[in-house]
Formats: structure tokens, sequence, C-alpha cells
């Protein structure tokens, strides 16, 4: 079993950077595959980005590469999710995932623990 706990959102003008964090309890959190994921009002969820146990592997959504980067320190059980450049675009409530979704990191399905989320809300 494995809880996840969100923490880093807020209010952030255009041009800004926030940094999102992860925190997760249970032992074997660091087996894990991490995802991030985002969902605004009316929409579906979102795939942000992934990064698999042993850090060996990220994956992002095409449109956010370059401004977002996920990061993981397993001995602090924690992932991290750096935004910059932040967008009104990109106001939504933002979750954490965690599971084990071999090489189907985009499918919100495939991951067996949420955390509750973090509102992100960019003004312009």
């Amino acid at each position: 079993q494995v809880q996840l706990v969100e923490s880093g959102g807020g209010l952030v003008q255009a041009g800004g950077s926030l940094r999102l964090s992860c925190a997760a309890s249970g032992r074997t959190f660091s087996s894990y595959t991490v995802g991030w994921f985002r969902q605004a009002p009316g929409k579906e969820r979102e795939f942000i980005a992934a990064i698999n146990w042993s850090v060996s592997n990220t994956y992002y959504a095409d449109s956010l590469k370059g401004r977002f980067t996920i990061s993981r320190d397993n001995a602090k059980n924690t992932v991290y999710l750096q935004m910059n450049t932040l967008k009104p675009e990109d106001t939504a409530l933002y979750y954490c995932a965690a599971g084990a979704p071999k090489a189907i990191v985009r499918a919100p399905s495939r991951y067996d623990y949420w955390g509750q989320g973090t509102q992100v809300t960019v003004s312009s």
C-alpha cells in the first residue's frame, strides 16, 4: 500500500515557476513508476510526466517537454515536478500517481495509487 500527498501548488503569475512535491509513505514506493497528471474543470485527466523507479527513464507529454521536469529522490520517498514559464492554460488540479504501468505510462488507468491533488492557478 502506498499513500501519496502532493504539495507546492498555489497562485502564480504567468511566466513564473512552481515546484510540486509528491511525498509517499509505504515501504515499496521506490519500486514504482510515478507519474504526474493534471485535470482542468470540464477536461479529461492529462498526462504530464513519469519517472521509473531506477530514475533511468523519464517520459513527458510532448506539449510540455522543455518547460516541466520530473525528478525523484527515493531516499526521501519524494517525486518532484519543476514547472517553468507557466501559462494560464496550465491552471489545473495536479495529481501524482504510483504504479507499475510498464510501457503504458501515459494512461491514468495504469496507476494504482493517487494523491488528492494540489491546485495550480496561473494568472495572466
